[in-house]
């Protein structure tokens, strides 16, 4: 059994790729990265102008977080040093460049090019600071962007896109159409993470990106979507915080996943827990690839004019009682389940078949049938 990939051409051990974020500001953060096992980093976004980070800068509740760090505050030239710091360890480095022209991202695409690294993430979807966050939205200019880029060096160009825009597919179609080798999906979602109420203020003095758990039902559809949609390789980021995230994403047709939120919040070690658990869960499935489960969750997603209207309702299975848990009563609104001496009982004749009290039980203990 191996968890290698092949992703646009270039072998990685695993599947499990170290975001563009402060966790890859440098070369020996990178390497941290590496000798904690990951596949492979994407380097902090790099542009042509450096911009300090403001402070405070990042966020967090137990669902996500904020941040509103635009990009490195390294200049290019520096970036020469990191890069190769990190090669040192034979990581596999993608960089993510940003640039607001066709022409200056093709100029920073072949610079970080001539530095060695092996792939280049094209960082167009941030959802905060001016200016910048209409690219991934205009299709003419998304294909001008990509297809520059692309012509103007001999390595895999990978495009980040953006839920901030009112089609996904369309502009994943563009991108295809202009060369890229694999897209990337997606980038923090716009937010403002909550107000402190005591003092009258937001907890970040501007608009951010939202990363973590919150995100990955939203990350999840971008993915299943855009994978539909083209033939290129897709690299899955959002809420990754375990080895079934990972599969989540990969049985809806990613080929590799991103983190980020889940190491700030853990540490690198998460990278090791997660694919110890993932190894641990091919060899009990008896898989010998990540190929052999790559997008077998797609086939099970139909159009909503697809779906034929069945007599489900919800069933118990055994005896299930209050106590253990009362999710599903304290959930139905249909007034269907109720309880008989402590026992959890349903009501067929009043059950629609939701299915929210197949979700909530914490036992297993309750399904839909005919």
């Amino acid at each position: 059994m191996s968890l290698s990939v092949n992703f646009m051409g270039i072998k990685l051990k695993n599947p499990v790729i170290v975001a563009a974020s402060p966790l890859t500001g440098n070369g020996s953060m990178m390497r941290k990265a590496i000798e904690a096992g990951a596949g492979a980093v994407v380097t902090q976004t790099i542009a042509n102008e450096v911009r300090y980070n403001v402070r405070p800068r990042i966020a967090a509740n137990h669902l996500g977080m904020q941040n509103i760090e635009l990009y490195s505050n390294l200049t290019l030239e520096q970036w020469e040093r990191e890069i190769y710091h990190a090669k040192e360890k034979e990581a596999v480095v993608i960089a993510n460049i940003l640039a607001h022209t066709p022409s200056e991202m093709a100029y920073l695409a072949k610079k970080v090019e001539k530095f060695g690294v092996d792939a280049i993430e094209l960082g167009i979807a941030i959802p905060h600071g001016g200016g910048i966050e209409v690219i991934p939205s205009n299709v003419d200019r998304l294909y001008s962007l990509t297809k520059m880029a692309v012509d103007s060096v001999k390595i895999p160009v990978m495009v980040k896109s953006s839920v901030n825009v009112s089609n996904i597919t369309i502009l994943a179609k563009a991108v295809e159409k202009a060369g890229a080798s694999a897209i990337s999906a997606i980038d923090t979602v716009r937010c403002i993470l909550g107000v402190d109420i005591d003092k009258g203020k937001a907890l970040l003095p501007t608009y951010g990106g939202y990363s973590g758990e919150g995100i990955r039902p939203i990350a999840l559809a971008a993915v299943a979507g855009i994978c539909q949609a083209v033939k290129i390789p897709v690299s899955g980021i959002g809420g990754i915080d375990n080895y079934e995230n990972v599969l989540e994403y990969m049985m809806l047709g990613a080929s590799t996943v991103q983190i980020c939120t889940s190491l700030m919040m853990n540490g690198y070690g998460r990278i090791g827990e997660i694919l110890n658990d993932l190894e641990k869960w091919m060899e009990y499935k008896g898989y010998s690839s990540l190929e052999e489960i790559k997008g077998v969750a797609l086939a099970s997603l139909k159009s909503f004019e697809e779906i034929s209207v069945e007599p489900y309702v919800a069933k118990v299975l055994g005896k299930c009682t209050v106590d253990e848990c009362g999710e599903c009563l304290k959930a139905c609104i249909y007034d269907a389940i109720s309880s008989r001496d402590g026992i959890i009982v349903i009501d067929p004749h009043k059950c629609t078949g939701c299915g929210l009290c197949v979700s909530l039980c914490k036992k297993g203990n309750i399904y839909l049938d005919w």
